[in-house]
């Protein structure tokens, strides 16, 4: 499809980039109408590496060039060109990364399908800071994690920022949301995984202690910022891990802590 000129920040074939913040999107667009917004050059392409459809594109003319590869592989999608001042008024930020897709949002795959063929798994429990996520899929996809599990009231790891700062690994790392919680670590067991809930706890055994002779599959579980892990779910987990500590600190952030998890339990 050709390229399409806006010199309009109210025009409608560009509605679904208006002013694109955080409550916008959560509100309006992700993920009840199916779509997700892509950031960046590099996270679009990782995304339509990874299966996933544009619906549409837009960037500055400076980017058309560099973007002719994957908007030529989708001619059905509409490629959206504004100046950069123009850009700015319709999404409400400085877009600096090269260009914007509105992204067809692909159905989750069942859990018992992720755990069929994974050893290692993450479970975030009620992450809610966008940034947080996305720091997490990056470890879990540098760090050699099979699947990530969120529980019902994660952040959506496809929001736009939880994108970006996972550098488009949220499309490489499988993953999907658990319909209950804490009720599905039954399923979790089913599959052979011991759960191993990352938590400060009496009883708890070091990381070090776990990765030295670590379960055939494990799920690593991880708490909301602040107040950290249910109280259930430490308690219906199988071990309960901490991350031995110095200086007198006696936690990291659940993105640091995750990343430090994936690491000491590497296959």
């Amino acid at each position: 499809m050709p390229t399409i000129e806006i010199h309009d920040a109210a025009d409608p074939r560009v509605e679904e980039y208006t002013r694109l913040t955080d409550v916008r999107l959560r509100t309006r667009y992700e993920p009840e109408h199916g779509l997700y917004m892509a950031e960046s050059s590099t996270v679009i392409r990782r995304a339509v590496a990874a299966g996933h459809r544009p619906r549409s594109f837009l960037m500055a003319p400076r980017w058309l060039a560099d973007m002719t590869e994957v908007t030529t592989a989708f001619p059905e999608a509409p490629v959206f060109v504004a100046d950069e001042a123009l850009l700015e008024q319709v999404t409400g930020f400085h877009l600096h990364r090269g260009a914007l897709a509105a992204m067809h949002r692909p159905p989750l795959p069942a859990a018992r399908d992720l755990l069929a063929g994974a050893r290692r798994v993450a479970v975030l429990e009620d992450v809610v800071d966008h940034t947080n996520v996305g720091a997490m899929f990056r470890s879990a996809a540098g760090l050699g994690v099979d699947a990530v599990l969120v529980t019902p009231r994660c952040a959506d790891p496809l929001y736009r920022r939880s994108v970006r700062v996972s550098m488009g690994t949220v499309f490489q790392v499988p993953w999907t949301r658990i319909e209950e919680w804490p009720a599905g670590m039954d399923e979790l067991r089913g599959a052979g995984f011991t759960v191993a809930a990352l938590a400060l706890a009496d009883d708890a055994v070091t990381l070090d202690e776990l990765a030295s002779s670590p379960p055939e599959r494990l799920a690593l579980v991880l708490g909301t910022e602040g107040h950290g892990l249910a109280p259930t779910t430490v308690a219906a987990a199988d071990v309960v891990v901490r991350i031995p500590m110095t200086g007198g600190v006696d936690s990291l952030n659940v993105a640091a802590a995750s990343a430090v998890a994936f690491w000491a339990t590497r296959v």
